[in-house]
């Protein structure tokens, strides 16, 4: 079995860089690698470049100087970070994303050390753009690919941990929205075929307010998570709180962080609410639960990956690519509410 053997600084390094963009569940991921070096290395000046909506919830992580770049401004949102980085030249790089547009952004950014991912996990000619990489190690969930980058420079990584500022004013707004024991639900992933039907998740809240629970919808501003919303609202029978498309990711963070468990596929809320340390009930079809699920949750996945992949491939999954997923719009349908629900009951009555 493969392990990581460090290469560590002969000091504590002075300036690190850290490029991960996005998403909000791949960001929540790498925060708790930061974070475990920023706590092996106070006196570290950490710089971390993420997308534009990410930075809306990591601008004010204290001791660490965040940077939006807008990927819409292409090359000359990346002269923009190069311009505001042009007098430094880092300790290390952590390239985090292996994305051509983030190894593109790496070019400008000078650091002695161009750490990228292992040649078993870099795509899209990452290795063209390091000068180090990752040893090839059994870890299989993205997080724990991410805290390979501080174990391989002798930082120990077991359990994560997540700091996450949110103001007392976000706090009482996710107060008031939850006066009552909340089941919160986040029903729509960035892909429409990764989501769940809305009539089995109406049939999962009216379960839980059964139970003595209030439900509280919640997601993002997109027309389709909307529309996703609105189905649910309309064909469960107990009275819903909808509020997609209506928090900031503070106030969204505030809000997970109330509820005694969180259910949705695939998606940033799900990593999200794991930041809190609140169960997840992760709904999962067409990504390897294993590797994308909701970190501390894993017992509580409810997923037909497995038989999927067999189906399409004719092969078990420790057979197929690391980052294979499956297609077709039929799948998440495989999934029943009394699984969800056998979760639900697994959580609240625990």
């Amino acid at each position: 079995m493969p392990t990581m053997t460090p290469v560590p600084f002969a000091q504590p390094p002075r300036s690190i860089c850290v490029l991960r963009l996005s998403a909000i569940g791949d960001v929540c991921h790498a925060l708790s690698v930061v974070q475990a070096m920023q706590k092996a290395w106070p006196e570290c000046q950490i710089t971390w470049i993420v997308g534009k909506v990410e930075y809306q919830l990591l601008h004010d992580l204290p001791g660490i100087r965040v940077f939006a770049y807008n990927k819409r401004e292409g090359i000359k949102g990346m002269k923009a970070i190069w311009q505001q980085l042009t007098s430094q030249r880092f300790d290390a790089l952590l390239m985090m994303q292996v994305a051509l547009r983030a190894s593109a952004l790496s070019l400008g950014i000078k650091a002695k050390r161009r750490i990228g991912f292992s040649w078993q996990r870099a795509k899209e000619g990452q290795w063209l753009f390091s000068n180090e990489k990752l040893p090839t190690t059994d870890s299989f969930h993205v997080l724990d690919n991410f805290a390979d980058f501080a174990k391989y420079l002798g930082v120990p990584f077991d359990t994560p941990t997540w700091h996450i500022p949110v103001s007392d004013e976000d706090k009482a707004w996710a107060e008031r929205q939850t006066q009552m024991p909340t089941v919160i639900i986040s029903p729509s992933a960035s892909k429409a075929e990764r989501n769940w039907l809305p009539e089995r998740y109406a049939e999962v809240a009216d379960y839980c307010h059964k139970k003595g629970y209030q439900v509280v919808l919640c997601g993002g501003p997109s027309e389709q998570e909307k529309r996703l919303g609105e189905q649910i609202r309309q064909t469960a029978h107990a009275p819903l709180i909808n509020l997609i498309g209506q928090t900031s990711l503070k106030q969204l963070t505030a809000l997970l962080a109330r509820g005694k468990l969180v259910i949705a596929p695939d998606s940033g809320p799900a990593h999200l609410a794991t930041t809190q340390r609140i169960p997840v009930i992760g709904l999962y079809a067409h990504s390897n639960p294993r590797r994308t699920g909701p970190y501390l949750s894993l017992d509580h996945v409810v997923s037909c990956y497995e038989d999927a992949v067999k189906e399409l491939h004719g092969k078990a999954v420790d057979e197929l690519k690391w980052a294979t997923r499956v297609k077709g719009d039929h799948w998440m349908a495989e999934l029943t509410v009394s699984q969800v629900c056998e979760q639900v009951d697994r959580i609240l009555e625990a």
